[in-house]
């Protein structure tokens, strides 16, 4: 496809608080290589805490941002590009609505040969590590031979396709919560991610869908998602509510997305003995607990969920399906050149996602 331009818009990442709009030259696909043009790219909690200058991303002698680096990994675009042998490496056509995963697995260290790549060792994300993975806060982005690239019906809408690697990643949260029929399942937490969660555990038909957060339009969002109960810890007590219609003695599933440590020490009070407590969230500082409510008292099933492993083509099929959307959750759609305003609304109870659009 021939271009029209030598260079293009893009959100560098430079430091904590030290973002800008610069012009970039627009990459070129090698062999087994595309570039997308980007069609949205939505702003993260995680953007969010790294240009806070969260001590994860930031502290040590070897950082894990690697800037300057395009920053954003929830993006999609149109196949613009192809190098030699990608249409057939990535499995689509030039035209083809399509999103990479925002990871780029190495696909030599023993995560990545055994299937588990989404803990890749290497551990390189788009929008983090420069070069290897620049970001989709740009007007085009290549991805590399590792990327792994997923096509988008024309019926997914350009909302939800922005919303695919959100969902993504709260479709793997849910599925590690192993929800059965008769669980009471909390969800702490209804930003973005949360509110996808919502929708993928209403799908699994607990026994009780609980969602718990501290603005009141999130959680009538939560409840036009399939949320049995709502409720907000500044006039609700929280461990009381569940324990009552729980008959005392907590509910079977605790997923935190809160991203703050209240949102930990909550759900080990209000989860039953032998329970299932998934934790999210990208914490800005550390958090402490009582391990022993976890061991001795409780005897906990503790997981993490990391990304969005495998569940790329569940929650595009979803989309699709119409089964889940975005509606209601994506809020502001911003150009590149407001991409300051899109972080500050990003980072408030002003919005819940926030989509920059070259």
């Amino acid at each position: 496809m021939p271009r029209q331009q030598d260079q293009m818009k893009a959100v560098v990442c430079h430091g904590p608080y030290d973002y800008r709009l610069e012009q970039r030259d627009i990459p070129s696909a090698g062999p087994n290589e595309m570039i997308l043009k980007i069609v949205a790219c939505g702003i993260c909690a995680s953007d969010c805490k790294c240009r806070s200058g969260a001590a994860m991303f930031w502290e040590g002698d070897a950082p894990w941002v690697k800037a300057p680096v395009a920053a954003g990994h929830e993006f999609f675009g149109e196949v613009v590009e192809l190098g030699e042998g990608a249409g057939e490496h990535f499995g689509v056509s030039l035209g083809d609505r399509a999103i990479a995963e925002q990871i780029v697995p190495c696909n030599k260290c023993r995560y990545c040969t055994s299937g588990k790549y989404w803990m890749c060792e290497v551990h390189n994300i788009h929008g983090f590590q420069r070069v290897v993975a620049e970001g989709g806060m740009a007007e085009y982005l290549k991805v590399g031979p590792t990327g792994r690239v997923h096509r988008i019906p024309e019926s997914v809408s350009d909302d939800d396709a922005s919303f695919i690697e959100p969902m993504s990643c709260g479709i793997h949260a849910v599925n590690r919560a192993d929800i059965q029929f008769d669980d009471v399942v909390v969800i702490a937490g209804a930003g973005a991610i949360g509110l996808g969660m919502v929708q993928a555990a209403h799908l699994k038909t607990p026994r009780k869908l609980i969602v718990v957060d501290m603005v009141d339009e999130r959680l009538e969002l939560a409840k036009t998602f399939g949320a049995d109960m709502v409720l907000n810890p500044a006039r609700n007590d929280v461990e009381a509510e569940i324990k009552a219609v729980t008959d005392g003695y907590g509910c079977d599933v605790y997923i935190e997305a809160t991203g703050v440590p209240v949102g930990v020490t909550q759900g080990l009070n209000v989860i039953r003995k032998l329970g299932r407590f998934v934790e999210f969230s990208v914490f800005g500082k550390e958090t402490s607990v009582d391990w022993s409510i976890i061991g001795d008292r409780k005897e906990l099933d503790v997981r993490g969920a990391h990304l969005a492993p495998y569940t790329y083509p569940i929650a595009i099929d979803l989309f699709a399906r119409g089964l889940i959307t975005s509606k209601g959750i994506v809020t502001h759609r911003l150009s590149l050149d407001d991409f300051s305003h899109g972080f500050d609304l990003a980072d408030s109870t002003d919005s819940i996602k926030v989509i920059l659009k070259p």
